[in-house]
């Protein structure tokens, strides 16, 4: 019999980034050591690394855990707590510094503006001016979302009824693979991982990972485990719907570029076809079901589609200046790739 897929495995808990993270991780490892006050996390800054490290460590306990840590700490009272206020003093960054107003069809419109001469955009340089290096680079960072790939969007589905529900389901089916494990989004991009010879799987890039890359995994895991956020995650996932099918035809041909093997181009093949009918799937089935039968979440899909791109440009902007400058993205002395 053939083994599509390894056992799930742990990743080791990451380093440090400053007293929030650092006690979250001791607590981790010990079960007891004592937790900062929430007076801590207020004025902690809300897209900083420590912040944003301790909320990542927090949510992995609902999806892998780390390797040498009790998953009873998933339901922590304690931890739970801390985790609540760094929730706040982020979702109030957030509502903050994402634009409202509008409906939900505009602000999804407004994602289909591309940028003039692509400037600005991570898929156009990549295209362009990209060398392996930096999709190696890219590759790495992004495995801490695509290794993820639509686990945090299925937490939404108990929370829609009707049109909603079932475009959902269906979009995820063609996630996980339409029943078949070697098809499986997250496995296309272990595949691609091992094509562009970058080493690790799951979580094995986390040290690697600036904020910026961190606030697009705790966002997403954020909205999916509050049911109070259902209308956010279904605006952050028509966001990451409509907006990849054309960026993953052009990450597909910088890879065809710059000799990415047929594994590594596969996965952006996979998602140009893929999220082409699922937008269509997201934007009539599953916001216009949702808006129908609770017209009053638009204010919050309109939010989860806008905070989505706010995080995704500090990202980009992140990569670009790096990149432009000839240096590595990767945190410093952390590199992965």
């Amino acid at each position: 019999m053939t083994v599509l897929c390894a056992p799930p495995t742990r990743p080791r808990p990451p380093r440090a980034r400053g007293t929030l993270s650092d006690a979250v991780l001791t607590r981790l490892a010990s079960g007891t050591s004592p937790l900062p006050p929430s007076a801590e996390a207020a004025r902690a800054d809300p897209y900083g690394d420590d912040l944003q490290l301790a909320l990542y460590a927090l949510y992995e306990l609902h999806y892998r855990g780390f390797d040498g840590v009790d998953d009873r700490l998933e339901w922590d009272a304690e931890l739970l707590r801390l985790r609540a206020g760094l929730e706040d003093r982020f979702l109030t960054a957030l509502r903050a510094d994402a634009r409202a107003g509008g409906g939900a069809q505009q602000a999804l419109a407004e994602l289909m503006d591309e940028p003039a001469g692509g400037r600005g955009s991570v898929s156009h340089f990549l295209l362009r001016h990209g060398e392996l290096w930096q999709l190696r680079e890219y590759a790495a960072l992004r495995s801490l979302y695509h290794l993820k790939e639509a686990d945090p969007q299925l937490w939404v589905v108990p929370r829609l009824t009707g049109r909603a529900k079932a475009g959902m389901v269906a979009v995820e089916y063609d996630e996980f693979g339409a029943g078949r494990a070697e098809a499986i989004h997250a496995r296309l991009y272990a595949d691609l991982l091992a094509d562009l010879q970058v080493a690790g799987g799951y979580g094995a890039h986390l040290d690697a990972a600036p904020a910026e890359m961190l606030s697009v995994v705790t966002m997403m895991s954020l909205f999916g485990l509050h049911r109070a956020h259902r209308g956010a995650l279904v605006g952050h996932f028509a966001a990451v719907e409509v907006t990849s099918s054309p960026a993953s035809a052009r990450l597909a041909d910088a890879l065809r570029r710059c000799g990415g093997g047929p594994a590594a181009q596969r996965f952006y093949d996979e998602h140009v076809e893929a999220d082409a009918v699922h937008e269509q799937l997201v934007r009539h089935e599953v916001v216009a079901g949702l808006l129908a039968d609770e017209p009053s979440l638009e204010p919050d899909v309109v939010f989860g589609i806008r905070a989505t791109s706010l995080l995704e440009d500090r990202l980009t902007a992140r990569l670009l200046a790096s990149w432009n400058a000839g240096r590595s993205a990767l945190r410093p002395g952390r590199g992965a790739a």
